[in-house]
């Protein structure tokens, strides 16, 4: 594929139930397991791709070929009924089906690449690649569904899907920091008015001390006068 996101984020466990279908014993294929095991990763990191550009794209701007236009006008006027958004496997796999298929998918044989490569397609498109969900095509056929999918508005119903995730947790992550703010605000406010209490309860201590000593000053003097006066009066 042509089309480029720029993420690097690996897709959240989509691709992982795909594993089981792509372990198939090796006489499904007639192929050597080891042929088997390197198609079957190459299938996965395309899907994963795919699947990472039109969960961070408007699918609808994607270009996956250089000959899109030409893919999707083939595919129209050969497939005008054929419905994209949940793909009934009979209409890809069945006998007739695949003598419909064979001519489209041999036009574009030396146009794109690898055009019968086996790749996996989604079943339904507002769903990623689990093992329910996914069958194996060849990747012209691949391109001709994905590419009416994104132009005709089908495919953005995971894009809108995984924005939405992220989103809110971006709004979780915004109120979580926000609580935390306020605890601690909270928490500074409590340790500042218990700090001004004990100020407070300090001054009142003192001022409590002055006061009694100053009665006791005061008692004191008032006995010393009366001492004072009894020595003023007998000597008189």
């Amino acid at each position: 594929m042509e089309a480029t996101s720029g993420i690097d984020e690996p897709v959240s466990g989509e691709l992982v139930s795909v594993a089981h279908a792509l372990s198939l014993p090796a006489e499904s294929y007639g192929n050597d397991p080891d042929i088997e095991m390197a198609w079957a990763m190459r299938a996965m990191q395309h899907a994963e791709v795919y699947y990472k550009l039109i969960s961070s794209v408007d699918p609808q701007f994607l270009k996956l070929t250089k000959v899109d236009d030409q893919i999707y006008s083939e595919f129209r006027e050969n497939f005008e009924k054929l419905r994209i958004d949940v793909l009934d496997p009979e209409e890809l796999k069945s006998e007739s089906a695949k003598e419909k298929w064979r001519p489209f998918c041999l036009k574009f044989d030396g146009i794109v690449e690898d055009f019968n490569y086996g790749t996996l397609l989604r079943l339904d498109c507002s769903q990623g690649y689990t093992e329910e969900n996914t069958i194996f095509a060849p990747r012209i056929q691949f391109f001709a569904i994905e590419i009416a999918r994104n132009r005709e508005g089908y495919n953005k119903a995971v894009y809108i899907s995984v924005q939405d995730k992220e989103g809110e947790k971006e709004i979780n992550g915004e109120e979580n920091k926000e609580k935390g703010i306020n605890i601690g605000g909270e928490e500074k406010v409590k340790k500042g008015a218990e700090s001004g209490g004990e100020k407070e309860e300090g001054v009142n201590r003192g001022e409590k001390g002055k006061t009694d000593k100053g009665g006791e000053k005061e008692k004191k003097a008032e006995e010393a006068d009366r001492e004072m006066n009894k020595s003023g009066e007998a000597s008189v």
